[in-house]
Protein backbone atom coordinates (compact mmCIF):
# COMPACT_ATOMS: atom_id res chain seq x y z
CA UNK A 1 0.00 0.00 0.00
CA UNK A 2 1.37 3.28 -1.07
CA UNK A 3 0.51 6.52 0.71
CA UNK A 4 -2.12 9.11 -0.99
CA UNK A 5 0.28 11.84 -1.36
CA UNK A 6 -0.66 15.08 -3.39
CA UNK A 7 1.57 15.87 -6.30
CA UNK A 8 3.87 18.38 -6.87
CA UNK A 9 3.27 20.32 -9.93
CA UNK A 10 7.54 19.70 -11.62
CA UNK A 11 6.90 20.61 -15.33
CA UNK A 12 9.81 22.87 -16.22
CA UNK A 13 11.65 20.40 -13.91
CA UNK A 14 10.95 17.28 -16.12
CA UNK A 15 11.91 19.64 -19.41
CA UNK A 16 15.23 20.39 -17.96
CA UNK A 17 16.16 16.85 -17.06
CA UNK A 18 15.35 15.13 -20.82
CA UNK A 19 17.64 18.18 -21.64
CA UNK A 20 20.45 17.31 -19.44
CA UNK A 21 20.57 13.88 -20.41
CA UNK A 22 21.43 14.71 -23.67
CA UNK A 23 24.59 16.65 -22.18
CA UNK A 24 25.83 15.55 -19.44
CA UNK A 25 26.54 12.09 -18.47
CA UNK A 26 23.32 9.93 -16.46
CA UNK A 27 21.56 13.72 -16.58
CA UNK A 28 23.42 14.88 -13.77
CA UNK A 29 26.53 13.91 -11.28
CA UNK A 30 27.67 13.62 -7.87
CA UNK A 31 25.75 13.88 -4.97
CA UNK A 32 23.37 16.54 -5.97
CA UNK A 33 21.62 13.84 -8.66
CA UNK A 34 18.08 13.75 -7.86
CA UNK A 35 18.34 9.83 -7.51
CA UNK A 36 20.14 10.48 -4.17
CA UNK A 37 16.55 11.70 -2.42
CA UNK A 38 13.23 10.31 -2.96
CA UNK A 39 11.39 9.58 -6.48
CA UNK A 40 9.59 13.15 -7.07
CA UNK A 41 11.89 15.48 -5.34
CA UNK A 42 12.86 18.27 -7.94
CA UNK A 43 16.51 18.13 -9.44
CA UNK A 44 17.12 21.73 -10.61
CA UNK A 45 16.09 24.90 -8.40
CA UNK A 46 15.70 28.66 -9.15
CA UNK A 47 16.82 30.23 -5.69
CA UNK A 48 16.24 30.29 -2.13
CA UNK A 49 16.10 33.08 0.64
CA UNK A 50 16.48 32.21 4.92
CA UNK A 51 15.38 28.89 5.73
CA UNK A 52 13.21 28.60 1.62
CA UNK A 53 14.37 27.19 -1.24
CA UNK A 54 12.43 27.34 -4.34
CA UNK A 55 12.31 24.78 -7.08
CA UNK A 56 12.83 25.83 -11.04
CA UNK A 57 8.75 25.53 -10.99
CA UNK A 58 8.05 27.76 -7.95
CA UNK A 59 7.71 25.23 -5.18
CA UNK A 60 9.13 26.61 -1.98
CA UNK A 61 10.18 24.58 0.84
CA UNK A 62 11.69 24.40 4.37
CA UNK A 63 15.17 23.59 3.56
CA UNK A 64 16.51 20.84 5.88
CA UNK A 65 19.26 19.94 3.83
CA UNK A 66 20.93 23.86 3.41
CA UNK A 67 22.45 23.10 -0.24
CA UNK A 68 24.08 19.38 1.42
CA UNK A 69 25.73 21.54 4.43
CA UNK A 70 26.91 25.28 2.94
CA UNK A 71 24.39 26.94 4.04
CA UNK A 72 24.68 27.79 8.06
CA UNK A 73 23.72 31.75 8.00
CA UNK A 74 20.32 31.31 5.94
CA UNK A 75 20.24 30.97 1.31
CA UNK A 76 21.36 34.54 0.46
CA UNK A 77 22.21 36.27 4.04
CA UNK A 78 22.68 40.00 2.66
CA UNK A 79 25.66 41.10 4.76
CA UNK A 80 27.56 37.91 2.88
CA UNK A 81 26.18 38.94 -0.30
CA UNK A 82 27.06 42.62 -0.18
CA UNK A 83 30.62 41.56 0.79
CA UNK A 84 31.17 38.66 -1.83
CA UNK A 85 29.75 41.13 -4.41
CA UNK A 86 32.00 44.12 -3.68
CA UNK A 87 35.09 42.04 -3.83
CA UNK A 88 33.69 40.50 -7.27
CA UNK A 89 33.65 44.01 -8.25
CA UNK A 90 37.08 45.16 -7.04
CA UNK A 91 38.26 41.76 -8.96
CA UNK A 92 38.00 38.13 -8.09
CA UNK A 93 40.80 36.46 -10.02
CA UNK A 94 44.00 38.52 -10.10
CA UNK A 95 47.60 37.87 -10.67
CA UNK A 96 47.49 37.32 -6.85
CA UNK A 97 45.38 36.83 -3.80
CA UNK A 98 43.60 39.93 -2.62
CA UNK A 99 44.12 41.06 0.71
CA UNK A 100 41.26 39.17 2.06
CA UNK A 101 43.60 36.01 2.20
CA UNK A 102 45.55 37.29 4.68
CA UNK A 103 42.61 38.86 6.66
CA UNK A 104 40.63 35.63 6.60
CA UNK A 105 43.96 33.13 7.48
CA UNK A 106 44.34 36.03 10.24
CA UNK A 107 40.75 34.95 11.67
CA UNK A 108 41.32 31.45 11.36
CA UNK A 109 44.12 31.23 13.20
CA UNK A 110 42.10 33.23 16.13
CA UNK A 111 39.28 31.46 15.92
CA UNK A 112 40.02 28.10 15.93
CA UNK A 113 41.93 26.31 18.64
CA UNK A 114 44.43 24.53 17.40
CA UNK A 115 45.65 26.95 14.48
CA UNK A 116 48.86 28.68 14.15
CA UNK A 117 48.36 28.61 10.17
CA UNK A 118 45.82 28.53 7.20
CA UNK A 119 45.52 27.48 3.63
CA UNK A 120 42.75 27.87 1.55
CA UNK A 121 41.28 26.02 -1.35
CA UNK A 122 37.87 25.41 -3.20
CA UNK A 123 36.47 22.20 -1.59
CA UNK A 124 36.65 19.43 0.85
CA UNK A 125 37.82 16.85 -1.39
CA UNK A 126 40.67 19.85 -2.01
CA UNK A 127 40.96 20.86 0.93
CA UNK A 128 41.37 16.83 2.83
CA UNK A 129 44.02 15.75 -0.08
CA UNK A 130 46.40 18.65 1.05
CA UNK A 131 45.95 17.37 4.82
CA UNK A 132 47.33 14.18 3.99
CA UNK A 133 49.74 15.67 1.36
CA UNK A 134 50.88 17.79 4.61
CA UNK A 135 51.16 15.05 6.84
CA UNK A 136 52.88 12.57 4.69
CA UNK A 137 55.58 15.67 3.75
CA UNK A 138 55.93 16.75 7.57
CA UNK A 139 56.56 12.83 8.87
CA UNK A 140 58.29 11.35 5.80
CA UNK A 141 56.23 8.50 5.90
CA UNK A 142 53.00 6.84 3.74
CA UNK A 143 50.93 5.35 5.82
CA UNK A 144 47.36 7.04 6.03
CA UNK A 145 44.32 5.21 8.89
CA UNK A 146 41.03 6.19 8.06
CA UNK A 147 37.67 4.84 9.49
CA UNK A 148 35.80 2.26 7.53
CA UNK A 149 32.78 3.76 6.02
CA UNK A 150 33.80 7.49 6.51
CA UNK A 151 33.39 9.67 3.65
CA UNK A 152 36.43 11.60 2.81
CA UNK A 153 35.60 13.04 -0.45
CA UNK A 154 35.30 12.44 -4.17
CA UNK A 155 38.90 11.64 -5.61
CA UNK A 156 41.04 8.31 -6.20
CA UNK A 157 42.74 7.88 -2.81
CA UNK A 158 39.36 8.34 -0.62
CA UNK A 159 36.10 7.98 -3.05
CA UNK A 160 33.24 5.79 -1.92
CA UNK A 161 33.14 4.33 -5.99
CA UNK A 162 35.53 2.18 -7.15
CA UNK A 163 34.79 2.84 -10.36
CA UNK A 164 38.44 4.21 -12.45
CA UNK A 165 40.32 3.99 -9.00
CA UNK A 166 43.43 1.64 -8.60
CA UNK A 167 44.61 -0.64 -6.29
CA UNK A 168 47.57 1.97 -6.18
CA UNK A 169 45.49 4.67 -5.50
CA UNK A 170 45.16 2.98 -1.89
CA UNK A 171 48.26 1.14 -1.23
CA UNK A 172 48.94 2.82 1.55
CA UNK A 173 45.74 3.17 3.38
CA UNK A 174 44.48 0.79 6.07
CA UNK A 175 41.08 1.20 8.43
CA UNK A 176 39.87 1.35 11.60
CA UNK A 177 36.46 1.09 13.45
CA UNK A 178 35.56 4.73 14.39
CA UNK A 179 34.57 5.05 18.25
CA UNK A 180 36.22 1.31 18.45
CA UNK A 181 40.21 2.33 20.22
CA UNK A 182 41.05 -0.96 20.37
CA UNK A 183 40.63 -1.08 16.66
CA UNK A 184 42.42 2.00 15.96
CA UNK A 185 45.17 0.85 17.90
CA UNK A 186 45.56 -2.44 16.03
CA UNK A 187 45.44 -0.21 12.93
CA UNK A 188 48.68 2.02 14.47
CA UNK A 189 50.25 -1.28 15.09
CA UNK A 190 50.06 -2.31 11.71
CA UNK A 191 51.30 0.35 10.32
CA UNK A 192 54.08 0.42 12.27
CA UNK A 193 57.15 3.41 11.58
CA UNK A 194 55.13 4.18 8.22
CA UNK A 195 52.50 6.28 10.26
CA UNK A 196 51.58 9.17 8.57
CA UNK A 197 48.41 10.23 9.81
CA UNK A 198 45.29 9.27 11.56
CA UNK A 199 42.26 10.83 9.87
CA UNK A 200 38.98 10.88 11.77
CA UNK A 201 35.49 12.63 11.05
CA UNK A 202 33.84 15.06 13.23
CA UNK A 203 31.47 12.95 14.16
CA UNK A 204 30.16 9.53 12.54
CA UNK A 205 28.12 10.26 9.62
CA UNK A 206 28.25 7.37 7.09
CA UNK A 207 25.27 7.14 4.79
CA UNK A 208 22.12 5.22 6.11
CA UNK A 209 23.66 4.17 9.60
CA UNK A 210 22.79 5.79 13.06
CA UNK A 211 25.15 8.83 13.40
CA UNK A 212 27.41 8.46 16.16
CA UNK A 213 29.11 11.53 18.76
CA UNK A 214 32.97 10.60 19.09
CA UNK A 215 33.43 8.88 22.14
CA UNK A 216 35.79 10.85 24.81
CA UNK A 217 38.13 7.72 25.17
CA UNK A 218 38.44 6.67 21.46
CA UNK A 219 39.51 10.61 20.90
CA UNK A 220 42.22 10.49 23.64
CA UNK A 221 43.38 7.02 21.83
CA UNK A 222 43.73 9.23 18.58
CA UNK A 223 45.64 11.98 20.12
CA UNK A 224 47.79 10.03 22.41
CA UNK A 225 48.63 7.05 19.31
CA UNK A 226 49.52 9.76 16.94
CA UNK A 227 51.54 11.90 19.54
CA UNK A 228 53.41 8.48 20.44
CA UNK A 229 53.96 7.78 16.64
CA UNK A 230 55.03 11.46 15.57
CA UNK A 231 52.28 10.80 13.45
CA UNK A 232 49.29 13.65 12.02
CA UNK A 233 46.11 13.98 13.80
CA UNK A 234 43.98 14.67 11.18
CA UNK A 235 40.43 16.68 11.96
CA UNK A 236 37.93 16.26 8.96
CA UNK A 237 35.44 18.62 9.73
CA UNK A 238 34.62 19.45 6.16
CA UNK A 239 30.91 18.64 7.15
CA UNK A 240 30.73 19.92 10.41
CA UNK A 241 33.11 22.77 10.67
CA UNK A 242 31.54 26.02 12.00
CA UNK A 243 28.15 24.05 13.02
CA UNK A 244 29.01 22.28 16.34
CA UNK A 245 31.70 24.73 17.55
CA UNK A 246 33.62 27.27 16.13
CA UNK A 247 37.04 26.34 17.18
CA UNK A 248 36.75 23.25 15.94
CA UNK A 249 34.43 20.24 16.69
CA UNK A 250 36.28 17.82 18.58
CA UNK A 251 37.03 21.13 21.46
CA UNK A 252 33.51 19.18 22.68
CA UNK A 253 35.80 16.11 23.51
CA UNK A 254 39.20 18.10 24.31
CA UNK A 255 41.16 16.97 22.08
CA UNK A 256 43.01 19.25 19.23
CA UNK A 257 44.61 17.56 16.16
CA UNK A 258 47.18 18.65 14.19
CA UNK A 259 45.19 19.03 11.17
CA UNK A 260 41.69 20.14 9.85
CA UNK A 261 39.97 20.00 6.81
CA UNK A 262 36.78 22.83 6.39
CA UNK A 263 34.85 23.33 3.68
CA UNK A 264 30.99 23.78 3.46
CA UNK A 265 30.05 26.43 5.84
CA UNK A 266 32.63 28.50 6.00
CA UNK A 267 31.50 30.78 3.40
CA UNK A 268 27.87 30.20 3.48
CA UNK A 269 27.51 28.87 0.33
CA UNK A 270 30.59 30.33 -1.72
CA UNK A 271 32.89 27.85 -2.78
CA UNK A 272 35.69 28.27 0.06
CA UNK A 273 37.89 25.18 1.92
CA UNK A 274 40.40 25.45 4.03
CA UNK A 275 43.16 23.72 6.31
CA UNK A 276 44.68 24.92 9.49
CA UNK A 277 47.43 23.34 11.12
CA UNK A 278 49.53 23.70 14.22
CA UNK A 279 53.79 24.86 14.40
CA UNK A 280 54.59 21.25 13.70
CA UNK A 281 53.40 21.32 10.17
CA UNK A 282 54.30 24.81 9.17
CA UNK A 283 57.48 24.41 7.22
CA UNK A 284 55.44 21.27 5.39
CA UNK A 285 52.64 23.83 4.48
CA UNK A 286 55.52 26.20 2.93
CA UNK A 287 57.41 23.76 1.24
CA UNK A 288 54.89 21.42 -0.23
CA UNK A 289 53.43 22.47 -3.92
CA UNK A 290 49.26 22.16 -3.91
CA UNK A 291 47.17 24.76 -6.14
CA UNK A 292 44.73 25.78 -8.16
CA UNK A 293 43.77 28.64 -10.26
CA UNK A 294 40.57 29.51 -8.41
CA UNK A 295 41.72 29.09 -4.92
CA UNK A 296 42.56 32.64 -4.68
CA UNK A 297 39.25 34.03 -5.10
CA UNK A 298 38.87 36.99 -3.26
CA UNK A 299 34.49 37.08 -3.33
CA UNK A 300 34.34 33.25 -1.02
CA UNK A 301 36.92 34.64 0.97
CA UNK A 302 35.11 37.60 1.66
CA UNK A 303 32.18 36.13 2.28
CA UNK A 304 34.22 33.75 4.61
CA UNK A 305 35.01 36.47 6.93
CA UNK A 306 31.79 38.04 7.22
CA UNK A 307 29.79 34.30 7.66
CA UNK A 308 32.23 33.65 10.58
CA UNK A 309 32.11 37.31 12.14
CA UNK A 310 28.10 36.76 11.68
CA UNK A 311 28.64 33.36 13.89
CA UNK A 312 30.98 34.74 16.49
CA UNK A 313 28.58 37.90 16.55
CA UNK A 314 24.93 35.61 16.89
CA UNK A 315 26.61 32.71 18.63
CA UNK A 316 25.75 30.65 16.02
CA UNK A 317 26.33 27.46 17.02
CA UNK A 318 24.39 27.32 19.99
CA UNK A 319 21.46 29.24 18.03
CA UNK A 320 21.36 26.76 15.83
CA UNK A 321 21.97 23.58 18.38
CA UNK A 322 18.68 24.87 20.16
CA UNK A 323 17.14 25.06 16.84
CA UNK A 324 18.49 21.69 16.32
CA UNK A 325 17.09 20.16 19.71
CA UNK A 326 13.39 22.18 18.60
CA UNK A 327 13.20 20.04 15.52
CA UNK A 328 14.81 16.69 16.87
CA UNK A 329 12.25 16.81 19.62
CA UNK A 330 9.15 18.34 17.75
CA UNK A 331 9.75 15.43 15.05
CA UNK A 332 10.24 12.49 17.29
CA UNK A 333 6.88 13.55 18.72
CA UNK A 334 5.01 14.03 15.59
CA UNK A 335 5.95 10.18 14.88
CA UNK A 336 5.11 9.37 18.49
CA UNK A 337 1.16 10.86 17.83
CA UNK A 338 0.96 9.22 14.91
CA UNK A 339 2.42 5.17 15.79
CA UNK A 340 5.65 6.06 14.82
CA UNK A 341 9.19 5.84 16.57
CA UNK A 342 11.35 8.26 15.08
CA UNK A 343 15.02 7.92 16.05
CA UNK A 344 17.08 11.32 15.66
CA UNK A 345 20.49 10.66 15.82
CA UNK A 346 23.82 12.68 15.83
CA UNK A 347 24.59 16.41 17.23
CA UNK A 348 20.84 18.40 16.84
CA UNK A 349 22.52 20.75 14.45
CA UNK A 350 22.95 18.09 11.99
CA UNK A 351 20.90 15.11 12.78
CA UNK A 352 20.01 11.82 11.07
CA UNK A 353 16.35 10.65 10.76
CA UNK A 354 15.42 7.03 10.95
CA UNK A 355 12.01 5.11 11.41
CA UNK A 356 12.48 2.04 13.91
CA UNK A 357 12.32 -1.13 12.32
CA UNK A 358 12.50 0.68 8.70
CA UNK A 359 15.65 -1.02 7.88
CA UNK A 360 15.28 -0.66 4.15
CA UNK A 361 14.31 3.42 4.63
CA UNK A 362 11.18 2.37 2.78
CA UNK A 363 9.09 4.31 5.74
CA UNK A 364 11.32 7.25 5.95
CA UNK A 365 11.42 7.54 1.85
CA UNK A 366 7.43 8.23 2.48
CA UNK A 367 7.81 10.15 5.01
CA UNK A 368 9.76 12.04 2.92
CA UNK A 369 7.87 12.33 -0.05
CA UNK A 370 4.63 13.37 2.22
CA UNK A 371 6.75 16.45 3.54
CA UNK A 372 7.71 17.40 0.18
CA UNK A 373 4.22 17.75 -0.96
CA UNK A 374 3.82 19.79 2.07
CA UNK A 375 6.29 22.18 1.60
CA UNK A 376 9.41 20.81 3.56
CA UNK A 377 12.42 19.44 2.25
CA UNK A 378 14.11 16.39 4.57
CA UNK A 379 16.63 13.60 3.81
CA UNK A 380 15.72 9.74 4.37
CA UNK A 381 19.52 8.27 5.10
CA UNK A 382 21.39 11.65 4.98
CA UNK A 383 22.36 13.55 8.04
CA UNK A 384 20.52 16.79 7.11
CA UNK A 385 21.15 20.24 8.65
CA UNK A 386 20.04 23.90 10.38
CA UNK A 387 20.94 27.05 9.83
CA UNK A 388 20.36 30.38 11.69
CA UNK A 389 17.40 30.95 9.52
CA UNK A 390 15.63 27.91 11.04
CA UNK A 391 13.71 29.64 13.84
CA UNK A 392 11.17 28.52 15.95
CA UNK A 393 8.45 29.81 13.61
CA UNK A 394 10.21 28.17 10.65
CA UNK A 395 10.63 25.27 12.50
CA UNK A 396 7.08 24.81 14.08
CA UNK A 397 5.66 25.45 10.53
CA UNK A 398 7.71 22.76 9.38
CA UNK A 399 7.07 20.32 12.51
CA UNK A 400 3.32 20.74 11.65
CA UNK A 401 3.90 20.23 7.88
CA UNK A 402 5.61 17.10 9.20
CA UNK A 403 2.98 15.88 11.58
CA UNK A 404 0.28 15.62 8.99
CA UNK A 405 2.79 14.42 6.60
CA UNK A 406 2.96 11.58 9.57
CA UNK A 407 -0.74 11.33 10.25
CA UNK A 408 -1.54 10.52 5.85
CA UNK A 409 1.18 7.63 6.27
CA UNK A 410 -0.94 6.32 9.05
CA UNK A 411 -4.14 6.60 7.63
CA UNK A 412 -2.98 4.73 4.30
CA UNK A 413 -1.52 2.12 6.31
CA UNK A 414 2.31 2.57 6.05
CA UNK A 415 3.19 0.17 8.75
CA UNK A 416 6.71 -1.27 9.39
CA UNK A 417 6.27 -5.22 7.99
Amino acid sequence: MTASIPGLVLHKDAALRQRAAHVIPGGMWGHMRAAAVPAGYPQFFAGGYGAIVTDVDGNDYIDFMCSWGPIILGHNRPEVDAAARAAMDAGDILNGPSEHAVELAELMVDTVAHADWALFQKNGSDAMTTCVTLARAGTGRRKVLVARGAYHGAVPWCSPSVLGVTAEDRAHLDYFDYNDAASLEAAVEKAGDDLAAIVVSSFRHDLGKRQELPAPDFAAAARRLATGRDAALILDDVRAGFRLNLAGSWEGVGIRPDLTAFSKAIANGYALAAVTGNERFRMAGAEAFFTGSFWYGAASMAAAVKTIDILKREDGPARINAAGIRFRDGLIAAGARNGYTVDMSGPPAMPMMQIAGDTDHRMAEALCQAALARGVYLHHKHNMFLSLAHDDAVIDRALAAIDDAFATLARDGLAIA
